[in-house]
């Protein structure tokens, strides 16, 4: 069965390299650049349902069936939305670092167009806990500076005006919840609304990591996701 990672707001499938190296062992693993990030072309979107359709696109491109999909915070946002309106799609969902709204402060729109680079190593450095491994961390802050700041500002509108804390508890699709314990960003009470809320949901909380968790602690995700889809079998 193959497995599917979406990045986060400002990012690309950079974050997701190590795991493609450890989930490509067993299964198809591929991870997405959005319109706009990394090797894709775009000039990006900012709303969530607009991501949603290019994954949909994009699943149906190669044709995928059944596919378990692992989302990084805006990806989790994603992924959310996927599975509410294509649950057929998915065998499986795994959101890591996100929850069912995602408000951004204000002060991260108008410091993208007043000083861009201040303002991604300000949003990079709030995304790691003490103690981060920072080559990991630094490559993630180089590769987010490389995407214009009109695409990661519209993906922080997305961010800000996703909302599903209603809708999220009519999700019925097996689903993993994966949290730092000193995410600063999408805080461990989003990941405990997230679990609480989908029926059947299982909660990974991994310690001594931030908002980006699955960089933080690639070998702790990583035994997390396995052991949730060993359990599924999938």
């Amino acid at each position: 069965m193959p497995i599917v990672f979406i990045h986060g707001a400002g990012g690309s499938h950079q974050v997701w390299l190590p795991h493609l190296r450890t989930f490509g062992q067993r299964r198809r693993a591929i991870a997405v650049d959005l319109p706009g990030h990394g090797r894709s072309r775009g000039s990006g979107a900012d709303r969530i349902e607009v991501y949603r359709n290019v994954v949909t696109e994009f699943i149906a491109a190669l044709s995928l069936r059944r596919t378990v999909m692992v989302g990084h915070s805006m990806g989790g946002a994603i992924i959310q939305s996927l599975a509410l309106v294509s649950p057929e799609l998915l065998a499986a969902i795994v959101l890591v670092g996100t929850g069912a709204k995602l408000r951004v402060h204000p002060q991260f729109f108008t410091g993208l167009r007043d000083d861009a680079r201040r303002t991604v190593e300000q949003i990079t450095k709030s995304a790691r806990a003490p103690g981060a491994p920072a080559k990991a961390l630094t490559q993630d802050a180089d590769a987010m500076l490389r995407i214009p700041a009109s695409v990661i500002e519209g993906d922080l509108r997305a961010c800000d005006t996703f909302d599903l804390m209603e809708q999220v508890k009519t999700i019925t699709i097996p689903a993993l919840v994966i949290c730092g314990t000193d995410d600063l960003m999408t805080p461990p009470t989003y990941a405990e609304h997230l679990h609480h809320q989908i029926k059947g949901s299982q909660l990974a909380r991994i310690p001594a990591a931030g908002h980006m968790v699955m960089l933080e602690q690639p070998d702790e995700v990583s035994r997390s996701i396995e052991g949730f889809l060993d359990r599924l079998g999938c």
